[in-house]
């Protein structure tokens, strides 16, 4: 008897932003069935990159499982998704007023009434501070006795091979009726490691070739530059990228700019020189126009007077050169910092995927 290829398993994908924990899941092997988010600037590319995603954008306070389910005709595997963060930021002011705290308890809210094989929710160390860590207390409690819970777990994307260091706290939970067995042993780092050279060196030989229809700044690649195994593998079949375009510093900001030593701060603007050999600090997303649209503070190049680019920002963080964001350099950078690392999903994700247990399918035939 011929065994047909398993079904896909399906995820129900909150917050995705622009889509780096739903990169991760296609990379693992998943489907997304419905993505959602509120902001249509943070998610503006996410359907060129996910051309075959059903997105909708609402206020995920405002749904329930009953619409989710009408929407969605098979059933959910799994609910992954990383809450608004600023709320818990150890930078930020940890407003216990802010309604985007609330945001974390609709998430488990979800995952109770969903019930789901498994849920895996990212967010900022802060979150587990004692401050905070009511909030996310009472989200768990919702959650039926069933489900073991793994975490809160701090996971830095740079022990997966990302060259950037972003600790950050993850909760897992699943069903072990449902699941095979996972401890917090699995959600360890794979010893792979990059530097920001590996990551954006090759850049720097890309010749500028204008703009296309939508707005994106485009860059040619050289065919015969030598890639990092990194680089080579973002770089993908890609020979054209988009969002290379260079920050025109006052020649008075380049000018300090060239006295900072790679991983020393500029202390005006805060910015830290990136260093070849080393990794680059968490990425910040700055803010959107309902709370002041204030830019995050970037990195300068290892070697240029200027602040990186998005995409040398994107390599950083691990998505690929075929990815894109937004023709605006500020919206792109709030999509990079407010991002799971593509890298680090995809790891996470394909451990978890591992235990789950699926149907076969076979045909009529059988």
């Amino acid at each position: 008897m011929q065994k047909h290829r398993a079904q896909l398993p399906t995820l129900l994908d909150l917050f995705c932003g622009c889509g780096g924990f739903t990169l991760g899941a296609h990379s693992a092997g998943f489907e997304t069935a419905l993505s959602v988010d509120i902001d249509p600037n943070l998610t503006f590319s996410f359907q060129k990159n996910f051309p075959s995603a059903s997105l909708r954008l609402t206020d995920i306070a405002s749904i329930t499982a009953t619409s989710i389910k009408r929407d969605v005709a098979k059933p959910i595997d799994g609910i992954i998704g990383g809450p608004p963060c600023q709320g818990f930021s150890s930078i930020g002011r940890q407003d216990a007023n802010d309604p985007r705290r609330n945001l974390l308890v609709d998430f488990f809210r979800l995952v109770r009434d969903i019930e789901p094989k498994f849920f895996l929710m990212e967010n900022v160390r802060g979150l587990g501070y004692e401050r905070n860590r009511h909030v996310l207390d009472h989200g768990i409690s919702l959650l039926p006795s069933k489900y073991k819970i793994l975490g809160p777990m701090v996971v830095n994307c740079a022990d997966f091979g990302a060259p950037t260091s972003r600790p950050r706290l993850f909760v897992f939970g699943y069903d072990p009726n449902r699941m095979s067995p996972m401890n917090e042993a699995m959600f360890a780092g794979n010893g792979r490691s990059n530097t920001v050279r590996d990551a954006i060196a090759d850049l720097y030989y890309f010749s500028d070739a204008g703009f296309d229809d939508e707005g994106y700044d485009l860059w040619k690649s050289q065919p015969e530059l030598e890639l990092s195994e990194y680089a080579r593998a973002l770089r993908g079949r890609t020979r054209i990228i988009t969002g290379h375009k260079k920050t025109p510093h006052r020649p008075e900001i380049s000018k300090r700019f060239s006295t900072v030593k790679p991983g020393d701060k500029d202390e005006v603007g805060k910015h830290v020189r990136l260093s070849w050999g080393g990794k680059c600090p968490t990425l910040r997303a700055g803010t959107g126009s309902d709370r002041g649209s204030y830019q995050s503070v970037r990195p300068i190049h290892p070697s240029q007077n200027r602040v990186i680019t998005v995409r040398e920002a994107a390599r950083i963080q691990g998505f690929p050169d075929a990815f894109r964001f937004h023709p605006t350099v500020w919206h792109s950078f709030r999509m990079i910092g407010n991002s799971v690392s593509p890298i680090l999903a995809t790891e996470l994700l394909s451990r978890i995927q591992a235990r789950l247990e699926l149907p076969i399918i076979r045909s009529a035939a059988e």
